[in-house]
């Protein structure tokens, strides 16, 4: 079922990058780009008096985007995903750096103020494989994909006020968080109701899908900030109206991509993420021993060195 739903997903993304419209060039209400990159790097140690291990690593990102704007309507749909692993040492084995599929869509038609929307908001999010900790021995897994995935959907109001700017408003939003490892389900990972237990040991098995309703907000730039230097960022903001509403989730990604000649170009991602419901062990003394649980901020940076195309 979860490889349904993602095929289903992509195969939504990917009909609306090869649409055609009739009219001519200068008339197609369509403008589609994408931004593909795959970047390598090896180190190899013999015998080397410096120190240091042998090392390679590698990783592959996609940025697609498809918008439609015509009459009263518009129609903006983005794909995102990354993968990268890295092995350390040569008896080591490879370790994810990056993990990420993101699919947003919004359908709007024109409000009474000039440049709002009234929108349709759909946002889907999971990964590509499983997550291990490696801090620990043995290495316990603490994600798988379906573990967690993300469904968004929201009505509200879009405010374009430039090229390349967004802020989209919803004060009736869904959020679905899906947990398709029963291991993690029962564990209680990512806000689901975990496992319980009677008095006689026996076990009720942890609850698997969440649902949340409350307030959305999402921030969307993009633009040539220099020249063959372009930045595009997006924040969300999600509350929960029926519990907590005041600790706000935050997820705010960035992208810059450099370009340094037709196909050799640098780029920097960082993801920064906040969510009351994920609670991640706590070493308040730094000792190595772990005396507590709770939300913590995670945030994740990768910079990446090689071949992209970007049209």
């Amino acid at each position: 079922m979860k490889r349904l739903l993602l095929i289903i997903c992509l195969g939504l993304t990917m009909s609306t990058l090869t649409a055609q419209d009739s009219a001519s060039v200068a008339e197609n209400p369509w403008k589609k780009g994408a931004l593909v990159g795959l970047n390598f790097s090896q180190t190899y140690l013999d015998n080397w008096q410096g120190g240091g291990q042998s090392a390679i690593s590698g990783t592959a990102l996609v940025n697609l985007f498809a918008n439609y704007k015509k009459d009263k309507w518009t129609w903006d749909n983005t794909f995102d995903g990354a993968y990268g692993l890295t092995r350390i040492g040569e008896n080591s084995v490879f370790q994810k750096t990056d993990d990420r599929i993101e699919i947003n869509s919004k359908l709007g038609h024109t409000t009474p103020m000039m440049n709002a929307f009234w929108t349709a908001m759909f946002t889907f999010r999971t990964q590509w494989d499983a997550g291990y900790d490696y801090g620990s021995t043995p290495n316990p897994l603490i994600s798988d994909p379906f573990a967690p995935a993300y469904i968004l959907l929201g009505l509200g109001i879009d405010y374009k006020p430039s090229e390349g700017f967004s802020i989209y408003i919803s004060l009736a939003t869904s959020k679905t968080t899906i947990v398709d490892n029963q291991r993690l389900a029962d564990a209680g990972a990512f806000g689901v109701e975990g496992a319980t237990y009677d008095a006689f040991g026996v076990k009720t098995d942890g609850e698997q899908i969440r649902y949340e309703a409350g307030g959305y907000v999402k921030i969307q730039y993009t633009k040539e900030v220099l020249k063959n230097v372009k930045l595009s960022t997006r924040a969300d903001f999600f509350s929960n109206y029926l519990n907590n509403p005041q600790n706000i989730d935050i997820n705010w990604e960035t992208l810059i991509a450099m370009k340094i000649n037709d196909f050799l170009s640098a780029s920097i991602t960082t993801n920064l993420i906040y969510d009351d419901d994920i609670k991640i062990d706590v070493d308040r003394n730094e000792d190595g021993l772990i005396n507590g649980r709770g939300p913590r901020t995670q945030f994740k940076e990768v910079f990446s060195l090689g071949v992209q195309y970007q049209f």
